[in-house]
C-alpha cells in the first residue's frame, strides 16, 4: 500500500473587523482544504457561511492546543490539508498556531502562510511613531507587579513598542507606562477596520486625559515611543599620575 502524501498546513488570516479584508487567496485556500482548525467553531462557522463555504471544523485554541496539535498532525500525515484560522487576525500572533507549526515542521510537512489581516501593523503605520524598527510585545501580564517589571525591562529599549491590551485594563496599563517609561509619545488604536475605528495620539498623559471618565470598548493596540535619550555611561576618572 502506498504511503499517502502529506497534506499542507495553511495559516490563514481572517478579518479583524471589515469583511472586505478577506483576501481572494484566503478564500481559495479555505475552499480547498479538508479541515479548518479554529478558535471558536461558531465564529468561524459564521464567517465561512458569509462566503458560502461549508467545511469540516475542529476547535483549536489555547486550552486544547497541545492535544489538538497531535490530532491535526495525524490528519496532515494522512494526506489531508489543514487550514488554521483564529477568530480575527493572523494565526500565531497572540493566538494559537505555534505548536502545530512546530509539529508539522518536525515531520517534514509544508507550511503555507497566507498574508492578511493583523492589528499590529495598521496600528504601527498609522501611529505617527517611527516604523523602521519596532518591538511587538503582545499582551502584558494582567498582574500589576509583573506588568511593571516587564515595563522596567523595556524602559531603555530605543525603538517603537507595540502592545495588545483589553479594554478593562487599558487605563491601568497606560498609567503604569506613564509611571515607568515617563510621558512618552504614544497612540491608542481601537477597533481597527471596524465602524468605530479610532486613533488617539499624543503623550501618555494626553491619552489618559482623553479617555478619563469614558468606557473604552473594543480591540486595543497601544503603540509607544522608544527611549530616545542616549545611553549614559558613568566612566570613572582614572588617576594618570
Amino acid at each position: 500500500m502506498d504511503t499517502p502524501v502529506c497534506g499542507k498546513l495553511y495559516l490563514v488570516p481572517t478579518p479583524i473587523g471589515n469583511l472586505g479584508d478577506m483576501t481572494p487567496r484566503a478564500l481559495e485556500v479555505l475552499a480547498t482544504v479538508d479541515l479548518v482548525a479554529c478558535e471558536d467553531t461558531r465564529t468561524s462557522g459564521r464567517l465561512l457561511a458569509k462566503f458560502e463555504l461549508k467545511k469540516r471544523l475542529i476547535s483549536y485554541h489555547e486550552f486544547n492546543e497541545r492535544s489538538r496539535a497531535g490530532r491535526l498532525l495525524e490528519s496532515l500525515k494522512a494526506g489531508q490539508s489543514v487550514a488554521v484560522v483564529t477568530d480575527a487576525g493572523s494565526p500565531g500572533i497572540s493566538d494559537p498556531a505555534y505548536r502545530v507549526v512546530r509539529a508539522a515542521l518536525e515531520n517534514g510537512i509544508e507550511i503555507v502562510p497566507i498574508p492578511g489581516a493583523s492589528a499590529l501593523i495598521p496600528a504601527l503605520t498609522a501611529s505617527g511613531l517611527p516604523t523602521d524598527r519596532f518591538l511587538f510585545e503582545g499582551f502584558l501580564s494582567h498582574k500589576s507587579s509583573a506588568r511593571r517589571r516587564r515595563l522596567e525591562q523595556l524602559a531603555s529599549f530605543g525603538h517603537t513598542m507595540i502592545f495588545y491590551e483589553s479594554p478593562h485594563r487599558v487605563v491601568q496599563t497606560l498609567t503604569a507606562m506613564r509611571e515607568v517609561l515617563g510621558n512618552r509619545q504614544a497612540c491608542l488604536a481601537r477597533e481597527i477596520s471596524k465602524k468605530f475605528e479610532q486613533f488617539i495620539r499624543g503623550s501618555l498623559d494626553n491619552i489618559l486625559e482623553q479617555i478619563a471618565g469614558t468606557t473604552v470598548k473594543g480591540e486595543i493596540v497601544l503603540v509607544v515611543a522608544g527611549n530616545t535619550e542616549p545611553a549614559r555611561e558613568d566612566v570613572a576618572d582614572k588617576d594618570t599620575d
